[in-house]
């Protein structure tokens, strides 16, 4: 039998909403509410373009535990290839956990991964039949994937994920790790924040043992950013907008999840992992310039073309996908904190504050290392000019 859930929540008196999320195994694509307002059971809503018919209701997912044990160093890793994933990768195998991850079939195969010691294995959340045969053996899924720039939203981040708690819940996973963004229930006109926050309802609703954490930002999507465009003199992209992120570093992120997936306090709890500072993006490149040694070529896109970009790719179907991603760069750049106090999640997790990195020793790091490689690639340069 098919598995409907109800992701509700209220923001304000003037905004009271029902999302309705059923099965990926009964659900067909257009059935996705990426944004819905004021709406009942059995009801019809236009959004994007469709007609939707809403149904509410619950019924459960048949559970198929117990079954044979397994240990608990057995875990699976979702999205182990992107950038928080292979940290996730890394850290597991260190702390010497028996590490499987769930990779698509690919023209390049993650071969870096089978290197530092997992197992890889062929799966996609897009197409659910290829889930269930990966999990056998499984003791706590690390959820850590997006879907690709290229693909709905919808596909990766809501379908793919329902049908992966509905095979972790019949399979009899014991715990299920999921990374979210902060304030993702604040921002439900932005999909990939609803969608985000809608899976936290999903996951809670579906009765596994379970830890929820967002993140604000990652120090690493800064290199490519920020960092490499500097000291290749080419154009560095920011906004007008006083946005603040408490960026950290994915390693942190990795050593805290593992933490918290071995303490039993933080069972079913909501955690908010962020750096020890905020930082706008003007102060981002200032940073950059100063320990790079030169000036960015700096151009400023207005909040305003962003929004209006984004109204502009709503009028046709085909562009609604480019919208719905502009909608989260737009949250990005209005005057939004994304940070909180770390106090009490240091606390609960038994971690000092000190060994948390700071975004100036990490870009001191970077900065240090690539400007030594170059002068050591410089100087060999030279040296093959004198001899020829």
């Amino acid at each position: 039998m098919a598995s409907i859930t109800r992701c509700s929540h209220t923001h304000s008196p003037a905004l009271n909403r029902q999302f309705t999320a059923t099965s990926l195994t009964s659900t067909r694509p257009d059935r996705f509410l990426p944004h819905v307002s004021h709406f009942n059971s059995n009801s019809k809503l236009r959004v994007g373009g469709s007609v939707i018919t809403c149904t509410a209701g619950t019924a459960p997912v048949a559970n198929l535990a117990p079954g044979t044990p397994v240990r608990p160093t057995s875990i699976m890793v979702i999205g182990a290839t992107g950038t928080l994933g292979r940290q996730v990768v890394r850290r597991a195998l260190d702390e010497g956990y028996d590490v499987r991850c769930l990779v698509r079939p690919r023209p390049a195969p993650a071969d870096f991964l089978r290197d530092w010691g997992a197992t890889v294995v062929n799966g996609d959340l897009s197409k659910p039949e290829t889930i269930p045969a990966t999990l056998v053996g499984v003791h706590t899924i690390i959820d850590c994937a997006t879907g690709r720039p290229e693909e709905p939203i919808k596909t990766v981040d809501w379908e793919g994920k329902v049908a992966l708690i509905q095979c972790a819940k019949a399979m009899g996973i014991q715990k299920y790790v999921f990374f979210s963004i902060h304030n993702c229930d604040k921002h439900p006109d932005v999909p990939l924040m609803e969608i985000k926050y809608c899976t936290e309802k999903f996951l809670q609703e579906s009765g596994i043992n379970h830890v929820v954490i967002r993140l604000c930002g990652f120090m690493q999507g800064l290199i490519g950013q920020y960092a490499v465009p500097i000291l290749e003199e080419k154009s560095v992209w920011g906004t007008d907008a006083p946005t603040r992120i408490a960026y950290m570093d994915t390693q942190d992120i990795a050593r805290l999840t593992f933490i918290a997936i071995r303490s039993e306090k933080v069972n079913g709890k909501l955690l908010t992992f962020a750096g020890p500072r905020a930082w706008t993006t003007q102060e981002v490149i200032t940073l950059c310039e100063r320990l790079a040694g030169q000036d960015a070529n700096v151009t400023t896109v207005p909040v305003s073309v962003l929004k209006f970009t984004r109204q502009l790719t709503r009028c046709f179907e085909w562009t609604n996908d480019v919208a719905d991603r502009l909608a989260f760069s737009e949250i990005l750049t209005s005057d939004t904190v994304f940070s909180v106090p770390m106090n009490e999640t240091y606390e609960l997790l038994g971690v000092d504050q000190k060994d948390i990195l700071t975004l100036e020793k990490y870009l001191q790091d970077y900065f240090t290392n690539i400007l030594k490689k170059l002068k050591d690639l410089k100087a060999q340069s030279k040296q093959s000019d004198f001899y020829i």
